[in-house]
């Protein structure tokens, strides 16, 4: 495997953008706890008022635990049913997480497993990437060959109820998940359909290939990454070098498809990233805290020998998905055609606890080589392209306006949100947009000199 030159020894990092996602680790424990023991030991200011000294010394809100204390036991004595302890406490946590943006989030055990199993490609569900908001789930992916693809659940849908029962009255996208063979109805609302609609799925395992390849034509090469899982460097490196021998040891050009791709692990991206690149940055990321400040550079060694490649994407291609579609457009390596991507550019961090819950934070920001953060913003493809009009409804798009991060409520704002007349990018699906990036992709191999498609 190729090694990446790093600012700082950084945790696994989950660039997911919905759960299920995938997880990293935390920073060590250790540096978690600095902060507070330097607190602990800083001398305490005089005052008459015990509690603003203990304040001082803890930097705990007193005064909004006392008014947390009553709202408690006013509920725990006067609310029209018994609540027991524990899930009080459990809804105080969770609304801890609530308001600070739409990724940050308390995930139990349950949840927390499914973030494990999703990097390991196999869970059982119907296969669809959400992000959860106030009155259903938002769809941001169906992941290729899953029962939710092949039903025609399209990136922009939004799930309002699950077997009949509004999103408010169950417990998230647990009722997805179930066991192999069994039945699911999902109630759809879509961009350009008059009324809610019901689509039954089947539960399946849900082994998720993240990879697939194939020769368009003669020379050009296919690569489709549906996510970015633990493997999915190497596996890339494999379809490469397979597509490389059915071309005769050599590649005219490459159409790279991240439509509706997630998002996933970062490191999984910069692998990809690296094996299109010579030189040059790749990512960096900046947080809050130093360990959450890093950096990574390609290595020499460009597996496609310069060969030009295009990078397909759509309102869909989130987080990893647009860290490496950015890479390779800054360095010069790609052309980017389809339409605006989600704008998801924080990077979330899974802290595990005690309990076998954990705590999914975001705690930093992600920039492109250039320096740019997408956030909020998305990548504005070289060559946009519109989506077809889907079968039986006129000219109404194939997607729901108006999927991306600017538009989530409480969303973390992005240095350049809005500063380019912003418009919500579109999921482009079918094989139409496979055409038009081949046909850029000619485009590139007849203005490239020879030497460097030869090379």
């Amino acid at each position: 495997m190729r090694r990446f030159r790093f600012a700082v020894i950084l945790p696994m990092l989950l660039l997911a953008a919905a759960p299920p996602a995938l997880a990293q680790q935390p920073p060590p424990a250790a540096q978690e706890d600095a902060p507070a023991q330097e607190d602990a030991q800083a001398p305490v200011p005089a005052s008459d008022d015990p509690d603003a000294a203990n304040a001082a010394a803890s930097k705990v809100p007193l005064a909004e635990i006392r008014r947390y204390v009553a709202v408690y036991n006013a509920i725990k004595e006067a609310y029209v049913d018994p609540v027991d302890d524990r899930t009080l406490m459990q809804s105080a946590i969770r609304g801890l997480l609530l308001d600070l943006d739409p990724h940050s989030a308390y995930l139990d055990r349950a949840e927390s497993e499914a973030f494990d199993e999703q990097t390991s490609g196999a869970y059982d569900g119907i296969g669809v990437e959400l992000l959860q908001q106030d009155n259903g789930l938002k769809v941001i992916a169906p992941i290729d060959g899953t029962p939710a693809a092949r039903a025609g659940v399209l990136a922009g849908d939004t799930i309002i109820a699950i077997d009949g029962k509004p999103i408010a009255q169950v417990e998230g996208m647990e009722p997805l998940r179930g066991e192999p063979g069994s039945k699911v109805t999902i109630t759809l609302v879509r961009e350009g359909r008059d009324r809610p609609f019901d689509v039954t799925l089947v539960r399946e395992t849900i082994r998720v290939t993240s990879v697939r390849s194939r020769m368009l034509e003669p020379g050009y090469g296919y690569v489709r990454i549906s996510t970015f899982q633990a493997d999915t460097g190497a596996d890339f490196r494999q379809h490469l070098d397979r597509l490389q021998a059915q071309a005769g040891g050599r590649l005219r050009g490459v159409v790279l498809d991240l439509r509706s791709n997630p998002g996933g692990l970062l490191t999984a991206a910069v692998q990809v990233a690296d094996e299109l690149l010579e030189r040059g940055g790749i990512v960096s990321t900046r947080g809050r805290i130093a360990i959450n400040d890093t950096r990574f550079d390609a290595t020499s060694g460009d597996r496609l020998r310069g060969a030009p490649v295009v990078v397909l994407v759509d309102a869909g291609s989130a987080s990893a998905a647009e860290v490496l579609a950015g890479a390779l457009r800054d360095n010069g390596r790609a052309r980017v055609v389809g339409s605006r991507t989600f704008g998801k550019g924080s990077v979330q961090t899974l802290l595990p606890l005690d309990n076998g819950d954990s705590v999914k934070l975001t705690t930093a920001r992600y920039y492109t080589p250039s320096g740019r953060s997408i956030q909020a913003s998305g990548i504005v493809p070289d060559v946009e392209l519109k989506p077809e009009p889907a079968p039986g409804d006129g000219d109404a798009p194939a997607s729901l306006a108006g999927l991306s991060e600017a538009v989530l409520p409480g969303h973390l704002q992005g240095e350049e949100e809005g500063r380019d007349g912003y418009r919500p990018g579109a999921a482009l699906p079918g094989d139409a947009p496979i055409a038009a990036a081949l046909a850029e992709l000619k485009k590139l191999v007849a203005a490239a000199p020879a030497a460097a498609v030869a090379r």
